[in-house]
């Protein structure tokens, strides 16, 4: 958040102010990730967490200074729908809309993606389908559709998604099989084990007793593989 945050916080209170400062400093200092990541995670977390009035609109305004569209920002509302949930996404989408129109801001120039909402099948593993229809077929059909109707999406990069799905994860501590998938898909990306737990660290800005949980999990899953075994 830095200056813009630290100012409206120093009139608020100024011993706050000061904590902000320290904890902004030390988050964005993180050199594995860059500033577009960083500010899309903020941005899931808003979501997430529906902190949509002065957080929301600073992470809003500096994605753009840092080359996020309002193409880019919708995308990224739309992915994480089925993550952090419809009714939360469309608030958030609603919020974005009145920011856009209260600030002049450059609205969405149209690009979309292809949907295929009457299509079959998913993107989704195969041994993660099975494991699903074990559990329970029409959650399996349900999944099947969330992942059809994402497949298409082109504005943000696989490491990006999968970075802002395991944001999701750590703060709904959704720490079991969703989290295995997206931790999966980043390493697949090329993200590096380092790169996801800069991920989390960045993410206790948001819950630090969640990113330490998160951090456990994620640990876990890591010599896991390290010895040998597959993600799926």
């Amino acid at each position: 958040m830095e200056l813009v945050s630290e100012t409206r916080a120093q009139t608020l209170d100024p011993v706050f102010a000061e904590m902000n400062a320290a904890t902004d400093r030390q988050a964005w200092s993180a050199p594995e990730l860059t500033t577009r990541e960083k500010v899309l995670l903020c941005l899931v977390a808003d979501v997430c967490q529906q902190t949509l009035g002065l957080p929301f609109e600073l992470h809003v305004t500096m994605g753009l200074e840092h080359g996020l569209s309002a193409d880019d920002l919708r995308e990224l509302l739309r992915f994480i729908s089925y993550d952090s949930g419809y009714p939360a996404a469309l608030a958030a989408l609603d919020r974005l809309t009145d920011i856009e129109r209260e600030q002049g801001l450059p609205g969405p120039t149209g690009h979309t993606h292809h949907v295929n909402a009457d299509g079959s099948g998913s993107p989704i593993p195969a041994p993660v389908r099975g494991a699903l229809r074990g559990l329970d077929s029409p959650f399996a059909d349900y999944v099947d559709l969330q992942s059809r109707m994402r497949a298409d999406m082109k504005l943000l990069s696989v490491r990006e998604r999968a970075f802002a799905t395991i944001t999701v994860d750590v703060l709904y501590q959704t720490l079991d099989e969703s989290f295995r998938v997206h931790a999966t898909r980043a390493l697949g990306a090329g993200a590096t084990p380092e790169d996801l737990r800069a991920v989390l660290r960045f993410t206790a800005q948001f819950g630090m007793t969640k990113a330490w949980r998160g951090l456990r999990a994620l640990n876990a899953l890591l010599a896991e593989e390290f010895r040998g075994s597959v993600f799926a």
